[in-house]
């Protein structure tokens, strides 16, 4: 072989090498999530990213637990996150400061979810984490059916009071997504008091809410001697009509809020 041959030859393996990686070769993107509401969000947006998820991804009251079984889970740790060294981080609460101190410290986009009182504020939700895990689209379509649903179920509610009502005895007034819930479907907040209280069985009583709206009464190892198990109250709610909201739509502000919407939408005048 010629010296210019050699040469030659040399030169191309030197720009094989070096040459940009073509995009169907490169590695996919690392996404770690820290607590299960951020689990929904990885799930719907990036399933095709390679993803770990938190221990609690696949509980009964997760929306997309059934999905998170296909992908593993680790604790959010910053062990488990210097270990697998994750491209994009998403949370809700999960992580402590150390962990988020350290994922800062590196350079590592991290994707809040705040908490929502309304669904302007999910829909911003969906769009911060669909864009910093780069699934605008994704995002948009999920805006999109939660819309629909919410448009579907604007007004059935005909002005009725109804009481939100959870297991452990809680209720909730304006100033908190289960009230946008309510008026989403039509529906007037028995509960005038802003925030989250409780309900009492004194106040239940003496002014019995026309409808009760049942949170999380599903999950029977959970609060199964709270206030809202009640033999009272139970009593009370057999006299009433009851809307039973499944505790998967009601544990993270997300598209899938507008389930509960549906739901309520559906209770008979």
């Amino acid at each position: 072989m010629s010296l210019v041959m050699r040469a030659g030859s040399a030169l191309a393996v030197v720009m094989l090498v070096f040459a940009p990686a073509d995009k169907s070769w490169s590695a996919p993107l690392r996404v770690m999530s820290l607590d299960q509401c951020a689990d929904q969000y990885v799930l719907a947006l990036r399933p095709d990213a390679e993803v770990r998820l938190s221990p609690r991804a696949d509980d009964p009251d997760a929306y997309l637990r059934e999905a998170a079984r296909e992908h593993r889970r680790i604790r959010p740790t910053l062990e488990a996150a210097v270990a697998f060294k994750p491209d994009v981080v998403v949370r809700y609460w999960g992580g402590d400061m150390r962990l988020l101190s350290r994922l800062k410290s590196d350079g590592i986009t991290v994707a809040t979810i705040n908490d929502s009182q309304d669904f302007e504020g999910i829909r911003q939700n969906i769009q911060t984490v669909s864009q910093a895990l780069g699934a605008s689209e994704r995002g948009d379509d999920l805006i999109r059916d939660m819309d629909a649903k919410l448009q579907a179920s604007k007004g059935r509610g005909q002005g009725r009071s109804a009481t939100y009502l959870t297991a452990s005895g809680f209720t909730a007034g304006p100033e908190t997504l289960i009230d946008s819930v309510l008026r989403a479907a039509g529906f007037t907040n028995g509960t005038k008091a802003a925030g989250y209280q409780p309900l009492g069985l004194e106040r239940a009583l003496l002014n019995p809410p026309l409808l009760f709206v049942r949170g999380f009464f599903e999950q029977l190892m959970a609060d199964w001697r709270g206030t809202g198990r009640h033999p009272v109250l139970k009593g009370l709610m057999q006299k009433r009509t009851v809307a039973d909201l499944p505790a998967s739509t009601l544990t993270c502000p997300a598209w899938f809020t507008a389930d509960a919407v549906t739901t309520l939408a559906k209770v008979d005048p």
